[in-house]
This record gives C-alpha cells, structure tokens and sequence, in this order.
C-alpha cells in the first residue's frame, strides 16, 4: 500500500503503472482480503492488486498461469466435452510445465458429468418458496456431490431449487491476474441474466465462499451506480446464512469438526453463521487460528509460489489435520482450501452441505467420513487413448504455440514504439 502510494506521488518510484518495484512487492499478495477484514481503515490490497495489475498489463501478455487458471471457466466448459481427456492431458508433466503450473502439485480432475448435468435429470418439485443454487464452475465441474448435496437440503427444506437458465459466471479467478475487462463482462451477462429472478425477490444461494464474495464485494464497486447489481449484491447469500436466516430447522449430528474458514469468508461474509450452524447440528467445533490456507485460488499452483504455500499451510491447518482422529470431520468450503488439505494431507474435506446431508441421513458419520463421498473423476478409456492422443499433443502445442506468438508480437510492436 505504502509503494503504490509511493507511485502516485512520483517522488521516489516512477509514478506509472508499468512500475516494477511495485508489480514485485505485489507479487506476494495471496489477494485473501485478510486486510480488508483486519485492517482498522478497510485497506484492501486484493482489488489495488488487481487494479494495478489491469494496467500493467494492458500492453503485455500476462504470464502463461494467467490464462491456463485463469480462464478457467472456458477450459471448464471445453473439458465438459470429454473430461476424461481433459483429466489425461492435465497429467501429463508436460501440461505443467507449458501451463505454468508447479511439478509438485496434482491437478484437480474434472468430475464424469457436472452438476448441471445431473440436476437436469433431477425431478422437478414444484413448491411455492423458490432458491436460486449458484453453480459456481468449481463445485459443477470438479465437485458436483457438493451441490447435490446442497440441493437436497434446500429441497428438504421446503424450497424448489433452481439455477440459473444459461451458463454463468462471477469471474472469480479472472481477478487475480488483473483482467478487469472480462470479469466486469461476465458479472454484466451474470446481471441481466438474473433479473426476472431479482424481479421476483428469489434469494440466490452459493457455495464457493471467494464466489459469494464476488457477489458482495467486487460487484456493488464496479457497478456502483446499477441498481440491479445492487439488488443483486444484496441476494446473494451463503448457504449458512440463507438457513439460519430462514429459520430452517436443522437435523442432528454427532461428533467432532475441525473446519478451515475461507479468507474471504472470514473477511468478506464473516464465519459465524457456519459455526453457528454446525453446532446447531449438534458438532464439537474446532475452529484453529490457521489464517490462510496457503493455496489461496491459483496462487500455491504457481512454480515459484509453491514453497512459500505449503510452508503457510504447515503454519496451522496442516499440521491439525494430521493430528485429528480419524473420526473427525474435516471441513473446508473453499475449493482451493480442499484442494490444499487432500494434496497437504491423507485426508479430505468434506463442505458444509455434505455435512448437512449426512445429518439428515441420521447415521452417524464413523472414520474417515469424507470416504462417504467417492471421486468422480472422469477417466479415459485405454481403447480410446491412441486416437486422441494426436489431438492432445496438438492442443498442447497449440496453446503453446500461441502464447509463444502473441509474446513475438508484443516484443516486437514493443522494439517498434522504443525505435
């Protein structure tokens, strides 16, 4: 903050945006809006860091992590097609090392079929009390039992569950890399496709809390002055706030958790509601002063990044998951928290609608009870790897090639403005 103040004054550093010294120091920021949360003047670093990095890269190409995670709802929405392909190409070590991804890490497997998918074949139930379920591109591409889950119980509690009629999305990890433009396109289809249900005052549940936040915090900024995103803002809610604001009546489960609050749950929408939910239900809570996870969306991917992630996660959080006993109840509603808990430890985290669901099963959930909720990833066929294989090495050398093209370009149309 001190640097980019620094910056405007143009006194010590050069008061531009193609500033080095502060694109380094910003280089670091894990964008968890801890600050925002803490900081007694609200100074959130997040959206300077992504203000900055906007400009700074208006005439340059971003790095190559920039657009293989952060375009990650329109590889999502490419891999839907065969996500058993996908989920083969994204294993080979190759995929890392053109996608600026780090060696150490796994890449999340896309699931057989979405949740949107599945919740087509869902029977329709026609109920006087409607809900909008988010679904956010994590949990319906990698992660559809979370949604289901939280379908089921919306659905036992009396409401008829919706989503959205197209496909949607906040723009969540499109921030991190400063492509304001696209993210703001996004939320502007997000508004207006969303209006008839904003006409009609359905409230809107998420369940990836750094989604939600976008909701509450990045959209009533960038659109200030519409007042349909206001409402919007407004409608939005997390799946712990919508049951305790309803006054739903939960089930009863027994038993110990140990949950990790997302930063921008923390900061953003504030943790209470999900403790007070889960000891509603009846849990030992352990809620341990972890702070951030580490993974922080795409940062812990990243090559350079990757140490200094894991290091934050052996802080707190990964070390207390070891040492839980196995019938403990790990809990983490943040994609990036799962992915930092099941790659950091043998266990897995399970969110809070699955919790939920397993106590409206009323059995009680016994060792290891994320095993209740197998993978689904999708894997590909041997007969059909041969054939598909020319056309994964040609979308590798593709998206290599083109990035490689376009940094050509910019040097060289850079060489020219300097002659």
């Amino acid at each position: 903050a001190r640097l980019l103040f620094e910056m405007f004054e143009g006194k010590v550093i050069p008061a531009n945006w193609n500033n080095e010294a502060v694109k380094d120091s910003l280089d670091l920021c894990l964008a968890c809006k801890g600050c925002k949360g803490d900081c007694p003047v609200n100074v959130d670093m997040a959206t300077y860091k992504a203000e900055f990095l906007s400009h700074y890269y208006a005439r340059k190409l971003r790095p190559v992590a920039a657009y293989s995670m952060g375009w990650i709802y329109w590889w999502a929405r490419i891999a839907e097609v065969a996500p058993g392909v996908a989920n083969a190409v994204m294993s080979l070590p190759i995929f890392k090392t053109l996608g600026g991804v780090a060696r150490e890490r796994a890449m999340p497997r896309f699931a057989k079929a979405t949740f949107v998918e599945q919740f087509k074949k869902r029977p329709s139930l026609s109920k006087t009390k409607k809900v909008v379920l988010w679904p956010d591109t994590f949990n319906n591409h990698f992660h559809p039992a979370t949604a289901n889950a939280a379908a089921d119980v919306l659905e036992a509690a009396g409401y008829e569950v919706i989503i959205p009629r197209k496909r949607l999305c906040c723009g969540r990890p499109l921030y991190d890399w400063g492509f304001l433009g696209m993210a703001k396109t996004l939320l502007r289809e997000t508004i207006d496709a969303l209006k008839p249900e904003l006409d009609e005052g359905i409230p809107i549940v998420g369940l990836e809390p750094s989604c939600v936040s976008v909701f509450r915090d990045e959209l009533p900024n960038l659109f200030a002055n519409d007042a349909d995103a206001i409402r919007l803002s407004k409608a939005v809610k997390t799946l712990p706030e919508f049951l305790l604001g309803e006054n739903v009546p939960l089930p009863k489960l027994t038993g110990k958790v140990l949950v990790q609050s997302h930063c921008h749950h923390k900061a953003i929408l504030h943790f209470d509601e999900e403790e007070k939910v889960l000891k509603k239900l009846g849990l030992d809570v352990d809620h341990p002063d972890s702070g951030c996870c580490g993974m922080a969306g795409a940062f812990g991917f990243e090559p350079d990044k990757y140490e200094l992630s894991m290091r934050v996660g052996e802080r707190v959080l990964l070390p207390a998951i070891r040492d839980a006993e196995r019938d403990t109840i790990i809990v983490a509603d943040g994609f990036s928290c799962r992915e930092q808990i099941a790659q950091g430890t043998d266990r897995e985290a399970l969110h809070l609608a699955q919790v939920l669901q397993m106590a409206m099963s009323n059995e009680a959930p016994g060792q290891l009870s994320e095993q209740r909720y197998p993978d689904d990833a999708a894997t590909l066929d041997v007969p059909k790897l041969a054939w598909k294989a020319a056309g994964i090495a040609g979308g590798i050398a593709l998206f290599a090639g083109g990035i490689a093209l376009l940094r050509r370009r910019r040097r060289k149309k850079s060489k020219f403005l300097l002659s």
